[in-house]
């Protein structure tokens, strides 16, 4: 469990700053400026964006074999906010790579919408997921919760927006140091007010939300601001606030490392507040499965961390020590290109497929009635590629040698 934990810090760290970014691609505007936020958005996440999903895998193997009954009782109510969180990394990688085939940003702002709004479901999904089990709306046992108002109700809401505030603090964070490690003193100072706005919104959603956990979940609260977890939430509190002083005072840098801190710390008094329960009526050690299997879930967390972290280090390594930046030209005068109106049409069409293949999916109960809805979703895929697909985001590279564009 303790594996499990530090996963889940490391990926509301890494992850959510990344996810984080969103707020700042949906909220940068138009004309060259916005251009230029944005396009220091893709360059600052470029390298590592794909490596900070590894920690979410990895929390849930861990659980899923270490834990499999309580595994399966989130996997059962939880199964709509794990899924809209799918669909969201899903999109957001796909909305990514497509970008890599843009002229920039400004073209195509299609595609940008959607790694923003992508960016934005998933930490507010996996938040609210989170917030579920610490509320006690995941019941343990073979008959699951309700798969909607389990992750809807007031704990779940303010978990899912604190941890789109917190990504969107910790991003405008990482990306004012990017840009002063870059030299880019404007560009900094942009992300440098970002982070202070962001910080102070993420704090009054904190201090807002002791009210709300203490009617909501009383036993949760009690742990936080009585209990064992009060010493971490004195610490998140205090790292919290250092950050923003850090921010303030214009050291992004040393920022970045105590907003870690205060994350660290929220997350262990989470844990500390409601251990031993895991869920309703099960411990952490009732949970667990057979010895033998936690030994080897041990030995494998042992063997995958040795092998893993050095290239995790190293690729960290690179990143801040600027061994992979690469200059990214931004146009001067970016015209988004509108696609035809049949590619619309069946863009539509894609989506309109998908949401009622994604509802089947999730909802029907027969057999043919999911079999129908996955042959939707998988319509809507082939439909969506045609819409938006290479031939349509290709970058004109036509040098006279008729190589065409990027993709041929």
């Amino acid at each position: 469990m303790v594996a499990v934990l530090v996963g889940l810090v490391l990926y509301t760290v890494l992850a959510n700053a990344d996810l984080g970014t969103g707020v700042w691609q949906l909220t940068a505007g138009s004309g060259e400026r916005a251009h230029q936020v944005r396009a220091h958005i893709y360059r600052a996440i470029g390298p590592i964006w794909e490596a900070n999903h590894v920690w979410l895998i990895f929390v849930l193997t861990v659980l899923w074999t270490a834990y499999p009954q309580a595994f399966a009782s989130l996997a059962s109510t939880l199964v709509v906010p794990l899924f809209i969180a799918g669909i969201g990394i899903v999109l957001r990688g796909t909305a990514y790579a497509l970008h890599g085939a843009t002229n920039g940003p400004g073209d195509h702002p299609e595609v940008d919408l959607v790694f923003a709004l992508s960016s934005l479901i998933t930490p507010f999904a996996l938040g609210a997921a989170v917030g579920a089990v610490a509320s006690g709306r995941v019941p343990a046992g073979p008959v699951p919760g309700d798969i909607i108002t389990s992750w809807l109700g007031p704990t779940s809401l303010l978990v899912g927006v604190l941890a789109v505030a917190g990504g969107a603090f910790l991003a405008a964070v990482q990306l004012a140091a990017e840009a002063a490690r870059l030299g880019e003193v404007e560009m900094a100072e942009r992300f440098r007010l970002r982070a202070l706005l962001s910080g102070v919104v993420a704090g009054i959603v904190a201090i807002a939300g002791a009210f709300v956990v203490s009617v909501d979940a009383p036993a949760l609260a009690h742990g936080l601001l009585d209990g064992a977890g009060r010493s971490a939430v004195v610490v998140s509190a205090v790292a919290g606030v250092a950050t923003l002083v850090l921010v303030w005072t214009r050291r992004a840098h040393a920022a970045r490392f105590v907003a870690a801190v205060a994350v660290a710390a929220l997350v262990a008094g989470w844990a500390l507040a409601q251990g031993p329960t895991l869920l309703p009526g099960l411990t952490v050690q009732q949970a667990a499965a057979p010895y033998n299997t936690l030994l080897a879930v041990t030995v494998s967390i042992v063997a995958g961390a040795v092998i893993v972290g050095p290239s995790l280090a190293l690729l960290f390594g690179l990143v801040l020590g600027g061994r992979m930046d690469r200059p990214v030209d931004v146009p001067e005068t970016a015209v988004p290109a509108r696609p035809p109106r049949d590619r619309r049409m069946l863009g539509r069409g894609a989506v309109g497929l998908f949401v009622a293949g994604a509802v089947l999916v999730v909802f029907a109960s027969g057999a043919v009635l999911m079999t129908v809805g996955l042959l939707l979703v998988l319509v809507a895929v082939v439909a969506g590629f045609v819409a938006v697909g290479p031939a349509d985001l290709g970058l004109d590279t036509d040098d006279g040698t008729g190589s065409g564009t990027l993709f041929t």
